[in-house]
């Protein structure tokens, strides 16, 4: 997880936290975290590149809808992470 932006570690922790969330899911919970507007030149790029990496995996729930879920690496990744963020934040 060391390879990736805050941001792509941000939509890890959304649909990790959610049941096969779609990208506007996604979205609109990472808008909330950020008070800002997400465009997709960023959203959908940054998700493709956890996917990529096998951080999650994307499906299609219908044709025009896809969905995010974590993978068992990603569900690692996260757990190394927070056991290195332990170290210094109680």
């Amino acid at each position: 997880m060391d390879d990736l932006t805050g941001f792509q570690r941000d939509l890890l922790y959304v649909i990790a936290s959610a049941d096969q969330p779609s990208g506007r899911t996604v979205k609109e919970e990472v808008e909330q975290y950020y008070s800002a507007d997400i465009n997709h030149g960023r959203l959908y790029p940054n998700l493709d590149t956890i996917v990529n990496k096998e951080l999650v995996e994307k499906g299609q729930l219908d044709r025009r809808t896809n969905y995010y879920a974590i993978t068992e690496s990603g569900e690692q990744a996260i757990e190394e992470r927070r056991a290195w963020e332990s170290q210094y934040v109680d």
